[in-house]
C-alpha cells in the first residue's frame, strides 16, 4: 500500500464531495479538483533531478497538493520548519539530504522574514504558469483511473520513504526522521480502528505540516478518510480560529493542549458545539482543561502521545477504551513495553520505567546517521526517551522525558511531576515550566518559569502536601510569555537559557 495510490482510490471513490474548505484563501476544492490540481503540479515537480523537494508552505491547500504531488513525482518531500529560523532550517535540511529545490511562497517568505533563494520556487508562480491545455490533460489523466497509478506509483514500494520530518530540537539539534509509506498507513490504519471517524466528518486543520501530528493527522487522515478538512496557515491567531470553529463547524479537532486551552478562552458557551470530540497530543492535558471542555463545550478531550519516530500516535484514549490522565492504550499492532533503567529488564504492569515501543509505525531510520538510528532502535524496539507505566489494563501512563528527570542531592526527580503539582495549586491563567539549572552543592537546582508572579512562600506551602523537600523549586522567575516550538510545545532549552538569564 502507498499514500498516494491510496489517496488517488479515495478521490475517484468521493468526486466532487468537498475535500478541502481554505479558510485563509476562501476557497473550496472537491476531491476531483485536489487530484487534477495534484496531476498538475507533479508533471513540473517531475523535471527536477533532485530526489528530495523541501516544502516549506503553511497549513493549506497548496501544501497538501504539494505534498501530494511530490510523491506522485517519486520524490521525497522534506517538511521545513518556517516558524523559527527558516533559513536556517532551509540550509540544514539541503545540507543534511543533498537537495536544492525548496517549494513555497512568497507571502511566507515575507511572513517569516525569510530571503528569496536561488534554489526556490513558488507555488504562486506555478499555478498561474499552468496553461489551458495542462488542465485539460490533467483532467483526461485522472478520468483514466488504471493508466493513472500506472504512471504515479509504478516503481514505488511501500518501505520507500514517503517523507522527511525533522524532530522538534526542544533538547538538541534536529534529526531527521524517514517515514516510510508503510509507517504512516500502519499508523493512520491504527488511528481509525481506535477512533470513530467516518468520511462525513470535518476536520478542523491548525497544526503545521512540518510536525508529524501536523502531517499524518491535518494531511493523510482526512484526505485518504474522504473528510472534508478545513485549513487554517497559523494556529496561534487563536480568536481568528475559534471563529472559523463556530463558523465552519468542524465535528473534529486535534491539537495541542496550549492551542486547545487558547480556542477555549476566545469561545463563548456553545460556539464549539459541532465538534463531537477532541483528540489531544505532544504535551500533558492538564485536569482543568479537561473540566473546562467538557462543562464549557460538551466536548470530551481524548488524550494521546507518540513521536515523531513512531510516526507520531503510539497510544490514544477512545470513546470506548478512556482512563482520564493516561494516555490511552496502544494501537492495534503497536506492542508497548517498559524497561528498567538500570538492568534493561522489562518490567511488570505497574512499575515505572523507559517507554519502549515496536510495529509497523516505526521509523526506517534518521536519514545519513546509522549510528544514531543504532541507538535508538534495537530489534525493531524504538525506544523513546520517555518515561511511563503500563497499568494492569494495558493504559499507559507518562511520567516525562528521561531527560526532564534530574539528581538533586543523589535523588532522581522528575521535573514533570513538579509542574503537574504547581499546575494544580496555580490559577489556569498562569503557565508553568520547571527546569534544571546547576547547583554547586547538590547537583542541580529546580527552577520554576511561570507567565506572572505568585506569592512563592504561600505555593511552597501548598506544595508540601504533593512534593518532597528536595523536589521543592528552588527558584522562581517570571517569562510572561514562554517559548514554544512551531507545534506550541514549550521549548524547554531556551527556557532554561532564558531562565539561566534572569537568575545570572
Amino acid at each position: 500500500m502507498l499514500l498516494h495510490k491510496e489517496f488517488v482510490n479515495t478521490a475517484k471513490r468521493r468526486g466532487r464531495h468537498l475535500a478541502i474548505k481554505d479558510a485563509a484563501r476562501n476557497t473550496e476544492l472537491s476531491y476531483q479538483r485536489v487530484l487534477i490540481a495534484c496531476l498538475m503540479f507533479f508533471r513540473r515537480l517531475k523535471k527536477l533531478d533532485d530526489d528530495f523537494v523541501g516544502i516549506m508552505l503553511p497549513t493549506s491547500a497548496g501544501a497538501i497538493i504539494s505534498v501530494i504531488a511530490t510523491l506522485f513525482a517519486g520524490k521525497v518531500p522534506v517538511m521545513i520548519n518556517y516558524s523559527t529560523g527558516a533559513e536556517a532550517n532551509i540550509r540544514f535540511a539541503q545540507r543534511k539530504c543533498r537537495f536544492k529545490t525548496v517549494l513555497t511562497s512568497r507571502l511566507v517568505l515575507e511572513k517569516v522574514a525569510c530571503p528569496q533563494m536561488d534554489e526556490m520556487i513558488y507555488a504562486e508562480d506555478l499555478m498561474a504558469s499552468f496553461s489551458k491545455g495542462d488542465k485539460i490533460k490533467a483532467l483526461l489523466t485522472s478520468l483514466l483511473p488504471a493508466f493513472l497509478l500506472k504512471r504515479v506509483v509504478a516503481d514505488a514500494q511501500d518501505n520507500d520513504t514517503a517523507v522527511i520530518l525533522f524532530t522538534s530540537g526542544s533538547e538538541k539539534d534536529p534529526k531527521a526522521v524517514e517515514l516510510t509509506h508503510r509507517n504512516l498507513l500502519s499508523n493512520y490504519e491504527g488511528i481509525c480502528e481506535r477512533v470513530p471517524f467516518t468520511p462525513e466528518d470535518k476536520l478542523m486543520a491548525i497544526l503545521p505540516f512540518f510536525h508529524v501530528m501536523g502531517f499524518n493527522t491535518n494531511i493523510w487522515l482526512p484526505m485518504l478518510k474522504g473528510m472534508t478538512v478545513i485549513t487554517y496557515p497559523n494556529p496561534l491567531e487563536f480568536k481568528t480560529v475559534a471563529e472559523l470553529i463556530k463558523a465552519e463547524k468542524p465535528t473534529i479537532l486535534i491539537g495541542t493542549p496550549y492551542f486547545l486551552m487558547n480556542y477555549l478562552k476566545q469561545s463563548q458557551q456553545g460556539d464549539m458545539s459541532s465538534v463531537e470530540f477532541a483528540v489531544a497530543g505532544a504535551d500533558k492535558v492538564p485536569e482543568w482543561l479537561y473540566k473546562a471542555f467538557d462543562e464549557e463545550q460538551n466536548i470530551r478531550i481524548l488524550e494521546g502521545y507518540g513521536a515523531t519516530e513512531t510516526s507520531p500516535v503510539v497510544s490514544v484514549n477512545s470513546h470506548e477504551y478512556e482512563k482520564r490522565g493516561s494516555i490511552g492504550k496502544p494501537l492495534k499492532g503497536v506492542e508497548v513495553k517498559i524497561i528498567d533503567l538500570a538492568t534493561g529488564h522489562e518490567l511488570p504492569a505497574g512499575a515505572e520505567g523507559k517507554i519502549l515501543v515496536r510495529g509497523d509505525l516505526v521509523m526506517k531510520g534518521y536519514f545519513d546517521d546509522l549510528e544514531e538510528t543504532s541507538l535508538k532502535v534495537e530489534d525493531g524496539w524504538y525506544e523513546t526517551g520517555d518515561m511511563g507505566i503500563l497499568d494492569e489494563d494495558n493504559y499507559l501512563w507518562h511520567r516525562g522525558r528521561l531527560k526532564r528527570f534530574v539528581k538533586v542531592a543523589g535523588e532522581m526527580i522528575s521535573l514533570v511531576v513538579v509542574e503537574d503539582a504547581l499546575n494544580k495549586q496555580l490559577p489556569d491563567e498562569i503557565e508553568v515550566c520547571v527546569v534544571e539549572l546547576p547547583d554547586a552543592k547538590k547537583g542541580a537546582m529546580i527552577v520554576a518559569a511561570v507567565t506572572q508572579e505568585v506569592d512563592e512562600s504561600a505555593v511552597r506551602a501548598l506544595l508540601k502536601e504533593s512534593l518532597p523537600a528536595l523536589a521543592m523549586p528552588k527558584k522562581f522567575v517570571v517569562i510572561e510569555e514562554l517559548p514554544k516550538m512551531g507545534s506550541g510545545k514549550i521549548d524547554f532549552r531556551t527556557t532554561t537559557s532564558m531562565a539561566q538569564d534572569l537568575l545570572a
